[in-house]
């Protein structure tokens, strides 16, 4: 059974071949092979949950580039 940070690793190694078969779509990683691709989180959940334990699974929004997994917060907070 693969962690959740190694299937995210497979994912990451292997974005640009995933984007081209599943653009768009919610993947759903078992053992580092995609077992499944929805158009929404919650098919892609009510797949994954009914087939799976939790835990052993990584739902995935497959896009090109970072902006599906990377999140940047702005403050205006000054340390002085």
């Amino acid at each position: 059974m693969a962690s959740l940070e190694a299937l995210f690793k497979f994912y990451l190694a292997n974005q640009t071949e995933l984007v081209k078969l599943y653009n768009g779509k919610h993947i759903v990683l078992v053992g580092n092979q995609v077992v499944g691709a929805f158009d929404t989180m919650e098919q892609a959940y009510n797949y994954a949950e009914s087939k799976y334990e939790l835990g052993t699974f990584l739902i995935q929004l497959c896009t090109p580039g970072d902006e599906a997994y990377t999140q940047t917060f702005h403050s205006r907070v000054v340390f002085a």
